[in-house]
C-alpha cells in the first residue's frame, strides 16, 4: 500500500531531521527575522529543509513540494501527490531552548493527507499515521477516549482565540492551555491529553497537514472553523482555521463559533 510505504519514508526522514536539528540545539545557530513579521528562521530550519527536500524528492521524484522554508511555485498544483513540510514547527521555542518544537511531514493526494509524521526529538515523541491504518505514538496505537467531563474542558488555544468577539453563541466553559508548536497541539488532542484544540487564524498547510491525519486516524473530528473539511495543496496554502475535538464537543464548539450565521 502506497500510504504505508510513504509513511516509512517520512519516519526515516523525520528522524534524520531530528539528528540535524539537535546538532544546532543549544549550539551555534544563526537566526534571522523573516519579512512582514513572519517570525524567525534559523540555520537549523534551512539545513533541515534542504535535507528533507533532497531526500524526499530523490525518493519520490514525481511528487510535488510545499515547505515553509522553500519558495513556493505553482508546480505542485499539477502533481497528484505533494509533500507538505514544516522543517521546524515552533522555531521560537527552538531558539529559546525549549523542548516543544517539532518536525511536521505529510503527503497529500488530491487534497487528502495520506501519510503523516510529527516528531519531537527532544521529547522523544514520534506521532505517525497512514490513511486507514490508525495513528500511533512511538509505535503504540492511540485511541483517545474522553470520559464525561466534570467541569471545564481542557482546550489548547491562544488567548486571543477565546475573545468573546469570536463566539456569538457564547464562550465555552474551558480550561485554556497552550503549546507553541501547532503540530504538537494537534497531536496532544489525538493522544487524548486535551479535549480540543482551536485556532481561528488562517492556518498554513505545513503547520497542520500532518496533525490533521493523525487526529482523524485517532478518531478525533477535525475541520475548519465553520465545520468544513480541511483540504490541502491549495493555490494559496492556508485553511480557515482548525477545530479539533471529540465528536460531541466539536459540534458544540462549531455551533458556538457560528451561531446566527446563515
Amino acid at each position: 500500500m502506497q500510504a504505508i510505504r510513504d509513511l516509512d519514508l517520512l519516519i526515516k526522514a523525520a528522524q534524520a531531521a531530528g539528528d540535524i536539528a539537535t546538532g544546532y540545539f543549544h549550539g551555534q545557530n544563526q537566526v534571522w527575522d523573516k519579512p512582514d513579521g513572519a517570525g524567525p528562521v534559523t540555520e537549523a530550519d534551512l539545513a533541515v529543509d534542504k535535507m528533507l527536500r533532497e531526500t524526499l524528492l530523490d525518493a519520490r521524484p514525481d511528487y510535488g513540494w510545499l515547505s515553509e522554508e522553500t519558495e513556493d511555485t505553482s508546480d505542485r498544483l499539477h502533481k497528484d501527490r505533494v509533500f507538505i513540510v514544516d522543517p521546524i514547527d515552533g522555531t521560537r521555542s527552538f531558539v529559546e531552548g525549549a523542548s516543544t518544537w517539532a518536525h511536521s511531514l505529510a503527503i497529500s493526494e488530491r487534497g487528502i493527507v495520506t501519510a503523516a509524521v510529527v516528531f519531537l526529538p527532544v521529547l522523544g515523541k514520534l506521532y505517525a499515521a497512514a490513511k486507514g491504518e490508525g495513528a500511533t505514538l512511538n509505535g503504540v496505537v492511540m485511541r483517545p477516549e474522553w470520559l464525561a467531563r466534570v467541569g471545564k474542558a481542557s482546550v489548547l488555544a491562544t488567548r486571543p482565540t477565546m475573545d468573546e468577539k469570536h463566539w456569538p453563541g457564547g464562550i465555552p466553559d474551558i480550561d485554556r492551555h497552550h503549546r507553541p508548536s501547532l503540530a504538537y497541539r494537534l497531536c496532544l488532542v489525538a493522544e487524548g491529553r486535551f479535549d480540543a484544540m482551536l485556532t481561528l487564524r488562517q492556518s498554513w498547510e505545513w503547520d497542520i497537514a500532518a496533525g490533521e491525519l493523525i487526529l482523524s486516524e485517532a478518531g478525533v473530528t477535525v475541520t475548519d472553523q465553520i465545520g468544513g473539511p480541511l483540504r490541502f495543496n491549495n493555490p494559496h496554502p492556508q485553511t480557515n482555521g482548525v477545530v479539533a475535538a471529540g465528536r460531541g464537543f466539536h459540534a458544540d464548539l462549531v455551533d458556538r463559533l457560528n451561531a446566527g450565521s446563515e
